[in-house]
């Protein structure tokens, strides 16, 4: 018996994972060292040893758990992070929050990211720099209950970059359900916050919002009121009109200025084409550009001799774009291939492509598409896939369906994609 008993022993200490017998070490520091090293296995069985130091009274022990999880992935880890994200440190929060989006945005946390929020006070302003434009395919789901966690810490984390990386999750993950808590978390007074909050909102998409947040638009936040703006305009809240006259009327900053011509824009009405006739000669290309779209929405026919002469008179990329899908929305055709050659430079096609989206949506454009999606070049296959994921119809699928064989591998992953997402939506 004592030898069977025996040889019992030694199979479950040969079975058990490598540095598992340090996770009941009484130093913190052999405890956070297993952790680490459960997580490099990245082996699925490795979380049931690791989710009782979301406990532990140590915070590097719960950080390095952390990580650990957010290495092993898999939909395994979205119970254990969901449960981290209520830990009391806004590192292991943010770092919690972050391996929840990167199950559905692979790639969205960065090795970097993990050994700077193991840090106590670690600095996170670089995450800040620049607004993120990630979005998760349309055709992913992502579970209610990381929502839930992802939009607590947004309304309540404890600290301005826990709650404002949460908003940017939320707008990652596309998180409707979470509008209420973004519209809640606006109520603070930090800026980084109010920022990731409109831009979450604006990646959403949820009209509804929009008048929620109105009291932005003319916030002494530069930036909070530019995004405000911008906002306003994505989501098309028409009630903001009478203020965003006023504030392009008043305001002396340009970056405000541009912001208010574009979101007017968006959303024309026979009162502002006045303005947008006016600034389609101004000496700002932005402006120019911002007018040229205002009058292309606006429909109206006696607008299309002025926008041919400013676009044989204009030397600046950009504009020449706006104004070549103004003159397509009147009508003109002729100047669709301007914007699908724009398609093959990486500095405009950010520009081209969500004309190409808006002009989709028209009677008779979307099958122009086709020709260019069928035999264009790799980037104008790649993007137009995409365009037809969110303005095609029926009609489309063949066209992606034969894509998905393209030879070159880029471009038929981006009509997989795009397949997903247009049978989603349809």
């Amino acid at each position: 018996m004592r030898a069977l008993a025996l040889l019992w022993a030694v199979s479950l200490l040969a079975a058990a994972p490598r540095g598992a017998e340090d996770l009941s070490s009484p130093d913190p520091r052999r405890r956070a060292r297993a952790a680490a090293e459960l997580g490099k296995q990245k082996e699925v069985r490795n979380l049931d040893l690791l989710r009782p130091l979301l406990k532990d009274s140590d915070r590097e022990v719960r950080a390095e758990a952390v990580a650990a999880m957010v290495l092993i992935g898999t939909q395994h880890s979205l119970g254990p992070l969901t449960e981290a994200t209520r830990d009391p440190q806004p590192s292991i929060q943010i770092l919690a929050g972050d391996g929840l989006v990167n199950f559905y945005y692979p790639g969205y946390i960065q090795s970097g990211w993990v050994a700077t929020l193991k840090k106590v006070g670690a600095s996170l302003k670089n995450r800040f720099a620049e607004p993120s434009a990630q979005l998760i395919d349309s055709y992913v789901t992502v579970s209610p209950e990381v929502i839930q966690a992802i939009g607590r810490v947004a309304a309540g984390g404890t600290s301005p970059e826990a709650r404002a990386l949460a908003a940017r999750a939320l707008g990652v993950l596309r998180a409707r359900p979470a509008v209420p808590q973004l519209i809640e978390a606006l109520g603070t007074k930090e800026s980084t916050v109010i920022l990731e909050c409109l831009r979450a909102l604006e990646k959403i998409g949820d009209p509804s919002a929009a008048p929620r947040f109105a009291f932005l638009l003319r916030d002494l936040d530069e930036p909070v009121q530019v995004a405000a703006i911008e906002a306003s305009g994505q989501l098309q809240n028409r009630e903001a009109l009478p203020v965003l006259r006023d504030v392009l009327r008043e305001t002396g900053k340009a970056p405000v200025r541009r912001a208010a011509l574009v979101a007017l824009a968006k959303m024309p009405d026979p009162a502002g084409r006045e303005q947008f006739r006016a600034y389609l000669g101004d000496r700002d290309k932005y402006l120019r550009a911002a007018a040229a779209e205002g009058l292309g929405r606006s429909g109206e026919a006696s607008d299309g001799e002025r926008l041919q002469k400013a676009f044989a008179g204009e030397r600046s990329p950009s504009p020449r774009l706006s104004m070549a899908f103004a003159l397509i929305r009147s009508g003109q055709t002729s100047y669709l291939p301007y914007l699908l050659d724009a398609l093959n430079s990486a500095f405009h096609r950010g520009e081209a492509r969500p004309f190409l989206v808006e002009l989709a949506r028209r009677p008779g454009l979307l099958s122009q598409l086709y020709p260019s999606l069928k035999n264009g070049s790799n980037e104008q296959k790649k993007n137009l896939a995409q365009v037809v994921a969110e303005s095609g119809d029926s009609s489309s699928l063949p066209y992606l369906e034969e894509l998905i064989h393209d030879p070159n591998p880029e471009v038929a992953q981006e009509a997989i994609r795009a397949s997903k997402s247009l049978k989603a939506r349809l």
